[in-house]
């Protein structure tokens, strides 16, 4: 691995390793990647591991389809979605994708996040959108969808996948780990907010 690919595994392995011990993600579920700059490629966690023992050799180099160029083990499942956002989104440099308790207990209404938090009004220009895809994975018949969302909120920093999670995005991973923190966090929050005014507070 070349001095400039270790620097993004390791990268990427400091924003695994935040992920598990911030309690977004648990097992071996979730994963992340990184554009490789320059290329049509990147980095991405191999299928099985968990994101709280990864090391930068837990990470394998793709296309943006998926397809395996360098490395041991089988890119996860979710490698194609990740490789579309790189393509249509040239400001994205890393994405991790988390099963955050919250989130997915909010994205299961099918309904958008809304930024009730002053903080994610701060960071976020709209709503989360949530994308309610077949199977709750993003597949090659999805891309509409997906390729939709980005132009009516092309600036978006994350948004939700029904049932399945969150899928933040960021210019390096440990930025799009934050993101995916901040969502867990709104999520949260819209729960409390809306217990209180069932309780009458």
């Amino acid at each position: 691995m070349t001095p400039e690919l270790m620097k993004i595994a390791e990268n990427l392995v400091i924003a695994s390793k935040r992920a598990y011990n911030r309690g977004i993600q648990t097992g071996s579920g979730g994963n992340v990647s990184a554009r490789i700059p320059g290329t049509d490629t990147m980095l991405v966690k191999a299928s099985g591991g968990s994101l709280g023992d990864c090391t930068p050799e837990s990470f394998l180099i793709t296309d943006f389809e998926g397809n395996l160029i360098e490395g041991s083990g089988k890119p996860t499942r979710e490698a194609f979605l990740h490789g579309y956002i790189y393509k249509v989104r040239p400001d994205v440099n890393a994405v991790v994708h988390v099963h955050s308790p919250y989130a997915i207990g909010y994205s299961s209404t099918k309904k958008d996040l809304p930024l009730i938090t002053w903080h994610s009004q701060l960071k976020n220009p709209a709503p989360y959108p949530t994308l309610d895809v077949h199977a709750a994975m993003v597949r090659p018949e999805d891309v509409d969808m997906v390729k939709e969302m980005f132009e009516k909120t092309p600036a978006i920093k994350a948004f939700l996948l029904a049932d399945h999670g969150v899928v933040a995005m960021g210019r390096d991973a440990v930025l799009a780990e934050h993101e995916a923190e901040l969502v867990e966090e709104t999520a949260q929050v819209t729960f409390l907010n809306k217990l209180a005014e069932k309780i009458g507070l």
